[in-house]
């Protein structure tokens, strides 16, 4: 089309009214055809001209940088988006003529997080550049399939590792716990004076055998196949019990706790000693991120298929780069902490057929959504019936 053009205008000045007419609705269809193509991709397109002005986008990058009115050829790129990181980044790369790519963003869209990788690549033509072009693509189930793997395959090397590794500490632990008992008998019976730094070394050391008993046993917890034993029950009220049962501690560390338990919620399908397990590790979590106090939020509501649990703090949250880790063994910014909670939250999570998703923004809290299917009681029946006329219908 476009050598067509090409040499229907080199005989413009030979053309009729009407040959003029026909190549104008042409170009217009031709024109009609790119935009559609444009607006029909599943990734964002931004062209620049050689001033760095924004001169063609699609819908796309439209919804996903997002980008403001602009005037074709009118203003920088820069300033048509509506995200001052992204818009940063791109003053400086095409200003120094970089090239990028795939440099990974978070955008928010309608409350969701998102992550965005952009790419700024040269416009070029008969081997010289003419412009700039912005790539644009929505990353954020792929990156969060990733992340699944990763935790996936984590779990199977700790699983490997389980049986030999926590019984060769174990053992070697409860031996040690019972000669350490032995002293503190033989210590008793002699003179007072005699055994006050003794006891204290010792208590020290029975301190640090508890430790490594917890430790491992959170690693067998943590590795070890579960035999869920799933009951239909109602989810609100083990999150109420939940919630009574740490109410003083909550009160304790000036912590506010809301409720927002939907009232309708049907009945679903969980290991109760494990839920709570689950559930009590976000919620300890979220206590420990509020050391100065603040709001435990707890929400419940369901969809046609699916019941959604929400936890959230305004505590410290956790920094982006992290985000992805934190349901990984061993992985903890506590000192005293295992880094097993959240591993063993994801593990139970998985056993019931959930997932387990988070969102969080450093100084302004940590949000946990746990989405748990709903039971399958019902089987929907097509129904038949026929006409007057005698045919089958449906």
């Amino acid at each position: 089309m476009r050598y067509f053009i090409e040499r229907a205008l080199k005989k413009l000045a030979k053309l009729t009214r009407d040959q003029v007419e026909e190549l104008l609705i042409q170009s217009a269809g031709e024109i009609d055809r790119l935009e559609t193509v444009m607006n029909s991709l599943t990734e964002g397109v931004l062209v620049c001209d050689q001033n760095h002005n924004l001169i063609l986008t699609n819908k796309y990058a439209e919804h996903y940088l997002p980008i403001g009115a602009y005037e074709p050829g009118g203003q920088p790129v820069w300033a048509s988006v509506r995200d001052d990181t992204i818009a940063e980044f791109l003053e400086h790369t095409l200003r120094n003529g970089d090239k990028a790519l795939d440099r990974e963003f978070t955008v928010e869209i309608k409350g969701i997080r998102r992550l965005l990788s952009v790419s700024v690549l040269p416009l070029v033509k008969d081997g010289h550049v003419t412009g700039s072009l912005v790539h644009v693509q929505e990353i954020t189930e792929r990156k969060t399939r990733e992340a699944r793997l990763r935790r996936a395959e984590n779990l199977a090397s700790l699983t490997t590792l389980a049986a030999g590794v926590a019984h060769e500490i174990k053992n070697p632990l409860g031996s040690i716990s019972i000669h350490i008992q032995l002293i503190q008998k033989a210590i008793k019976k002699l003179p007072r004076n005699q055994r006050g730094v003794l006891d204290k070394y010792l208590s020290v050391v029975n301190e640090e055998i508890d430790r490594l008993n917890h430790i491992v046993v959170d690693f067998l917890f943590a590795v070890r196949p579960m035999n869920i034993e799933v009951r239909e029950g109602d989810i609100n009220a083990l999150i109420q019990d939940l919630v009574d049962f740490v109410r003083f501690e909550l009160e304790a560390a000036h912590i506010e706790t809301r409720l927002d338990l939907a009232g309708d919620l049907a009945s679903i399908e969980f290991d109760e000693r494990y839920m709570k397990q689950a559930l009590l590790n976000l919620i300890k979590n979220a206590m420990a991120a509020m050391d100065s106090g603040g709001v435990l939020s707890i929400k419940t509501e369901a969809s046609e298929s699916e019941v959604y649990i929400h936890i959230s703090d305004t505590g410290v949250g956790i920094p982006e780069e992290n985000l992805s880790k934190i349901f990984e063994p061993y992985y903890t910014t506590k000192e005293s902490g295992s880094g097993l909670g959240l591993t063993l939250v994801f593990k139970i999570i998985k056993e019931h057929q959930g997932e387990i998703t988070v969102n969080s923004k450093e100084g302004k809290g940590t949000s946990f959504q746990i989405t748990l299917p709903l039971p399958r009681t019902t089987t929907r029946l097509i129904s038949y019936t026929r006409d007057t006329a005698g045919e089958d219908g449906v």
